[in-house]
């Protein structure tokens, strides 16, 4: 019995780790690979809005920080992930929350973003409880749509991936549980 349990605790010790973050039932790999990039988790935060839940996100960096301006200024590619946890985020609601987020956040570039914010719209339409939306930022390239692995189309310009961390990391985010969860300050 000793030698069976001197071997799966070296088996266990000799598998490398797969670790992942969870919040609200909802679970993101530590670590992802994007245009043979290692990207890690940075954090993970919980929108709520009058106490329902409607979406865990998640900000995937090159390098960890728990400071935004880091995060938006950092260069490499980064990955911003939406898990819906509720089935009334309709394209209308989350348009305006969308437009409302970059005009917070982004006012002084806000008419050069938004045609590119309006295409972004479009790639979304309404999303329901499991929906996934992830936004891969490749500097240079442009922002990757995806909607439950479904690549939707790509949206051109740095100033369009800063302006879309802003919305969860900036000045104005939808509230202070998202930013400090997504910093990996929760």
């Amino acid at each position: 019995m000793q030698k069976s349990a001197i071997i799966l605790v070296t088996m266990l010790l000799l598998t490398p780790a797969v670790w992942a973050g969870t919040l609200a039932g909802v679970t993101m790999a530590d670590e992802i690979v994007v245009a043979d990039t290692t990207l890690h988790l940075n954090g993970m935060g919980l929108r709520r809005k009058l106490g329902a839940k409607i979406y865990v996100a998640g900000l995937y960096l090159e390098q960890k920080t728990n400071n935004a301006d880091e995060a938006l200024n950092g260069s490499g590619s980064k990955r911003f992930v939406m898990h819906y946890l509720t089935d009334k985020a309709t394209d209308q609601r989350m348009d305006a929350a969308w437009i409302r987020g970059f005009k917070m956040n982004s006012a002084e570039i806000y008419d050069n973003l938004e045609d590119r914010l309006m295409t972004f719209l479009e790639f979304l339409g309404d999303m329901a409880v499991g929906d996934i939306l992830e936004c891969t930022m490749i500097p240079g390239e442009g922002t990757i749509v995806t909607v439950n692995g479904e690549e939707n189309g790509t949206i051109e310009g740095d100033d369009f991936q800063t302006a879309l961390l802003r919305v969860g990391i900036g000045a104005k985010p939808p509230s202070k549980g998202v930013k400090e969860g997504l910093l990996g300050n929760r």
